[in-house]
């Protein structure tokens, strides 16, 4: 538990500074472009990030599940760096058909799709699960988080240039995709210093000889991962597609504000999977816990929200986007909600469970999807955060309920057949 909260720390830390630099570009962006411009610019990064986050395996998952074992992490990273150039083969097939139909379904200008497809092209070829992996595997949080803060920074900066020079979507596009690309070459710089990669290791038939499990694993914390993109970049994209680029944009900027837990609650499950992994005897009590601290936490931030969130709203990103206060507030409370999750759903990833999780995932991301349009129709931006709310309500009853089964088919194998399971 100290370490956790060592590594938790160093990842909040990150995360802090994060924050503080986002709030530097979205203030820049969202008064510079207007609520339209800032719509095109929503659609335009949700897009190229769920291009990414479908076709992306969750490939530090790999390295830190199969290169724990004493024959260390050369074949897993091998494997991962695989499905890397896998993904981005996939990732730019399919963002050349979706770009290619684009205004089809999305309102985007014909002079920004080439712009889009560049962003896309860079999102994917900046992955990073990879070398995150490496260093998780050696609980160098320390060292992923100062690489990590390359990110904000550059795009921090980035959007300063934008302001001064290139005062357009363009510019601010530009700026982000700059951002992805520092950090993806400081994270592999600082991963390969501190485990060297062996390239003659790269191969998708290693790993899975030596794990049976190893394809199905992979296959269920792809569409997970993918369900979690879904969750979050396509809602921006069919709130756009069904609402319009103004919609698009003010519900963007409520959700970066108002589920800030969401980030939150990825770094509580970032630091805790290798920690769950490791410590097997101790994971269920070990995740119990971290989701009691994060109810208290979840129930606090919601507090700041509701009281503080218009005047950071308009304060942030003007005036014209105070209309989009109570979607803020609603979607910190699924924040809040994913938070108190976060442990949970990492509990079922460590114990092989990753299936399970998958489809706990899957079928409320795919109701509150169906449901957009007419939660759209009813009440806006507020209908589509409730379709968010109760998507993540039901995604963490189905964690808890899961874990309980896990708890009972535990204490069924370690009581005498004579007596009955508690």
């Amino acid at each position: 538990m100290k370490r956790l909260w060592q590594n938790i720390g160093w990842l909040l830390g990150g995360r802090g500074f994060n924050a503080v630099m986002s709030l530097v570009y979205l203030a820049l962006a969202t008064r510079t472009l207007g609520l339209d411009g800032f719509g095109h610019f929503a659609i335009i990064i949700a897009l190229g990030q769920a291009v990414t986050g479908m076709a992306n395996f969750q490939t530090w998952q790999f390295v830190v599940r199969w290169g724990a074992g004493e024959e260390g992490p050369g074949e897993a990273t091998g494997f991962a760096i695989a499905l890397d150039m896998l993904s981005v083969v996939m990732g730019t097939i399919a963002a050349v058909i979706l770009v290619a139909t684009a205004q089809l379904w999305l309102p985007l200008p014909d002079d920004l799709l080439p712009i889009t497809l560049i962003y896309c092209v860079i999102s994917l070829l900046s992955i990073r699960t990879t070398p995150t992996g490496l260093l998780r595997l050696r609980f160098q949080f320390g060292k992923a988080t100062a690489a990590e803060a390359v990110q904000p920074a550059i795009r921090a900066a980035g959007a300063i240039l934008a302001w001064f020079l290139v005062p357009n979507v363009i510019g601010f596009v530009l700026a982000w995709a700059a951002s992805e690309v520092a950090v993806a070459l400081a994270l592999w710089i600082v991963a390969a210093r501190q485990e060297p990669i062996d390239l003659s290791q790269i191969s998708l038939r290693k790993i899975p000889r030596d794990h049976p499990d190893a394809w199905r694993f992979v296959w269920a914390t792809n569409m997970t991962g993918s369900l979690n993109i879904a969750a979050k970049q396509l809602m921006i994209l069919l709130v756009g597609s069904l609402g319009g680029q103004a919609l698009a944009g003010g519900f963007r900027v409520a959700s970066q504000l108002g589920q800030a837990l969401v980030q939150l609650a990825q770094t509580v499950s970032k630091a805790i999977y290798p920690e769950l992994v490791h410590a097997k005897e101790e994971a269920l009590l070990m995740a119990r816990r971290m989701a009691n601290i994060a109810l208290i936490g979840g129930a606090l931030a919601v507090l700041v929200a509701l009281f503080a969130g218009r005047w950071a709203l308009e304060g942030i990103a003007g005036p014209e986007f105070g209309g989009f206060y109570w979607a803020m507030v609603i979607l910190a409370i699924a924040g809040a909600v994913e938070l108190v999750g976060a442990s949970l759903e990492s509990l079922l990833v460590s114990a092989g469970k990753a299936h399970t999780a998958f489809i706990v995932r899957a079928v409320p991301t795919i109701l509150a999807l169906v449901l957009l349009d007419v939660a759209i129709d009813w009440n806006g931006a507020k209908g589509a955060a409730f379709a968010v709310l109760g998507s993540s309500a039901l995604a963490v009853i189905g964690f808890y309920v899961a874990m309980l089964n896990m708890q009972q088919i535990r204490i069924t194998v370690e009581t005498p057949e004579d007596q009955k399971p508690v």
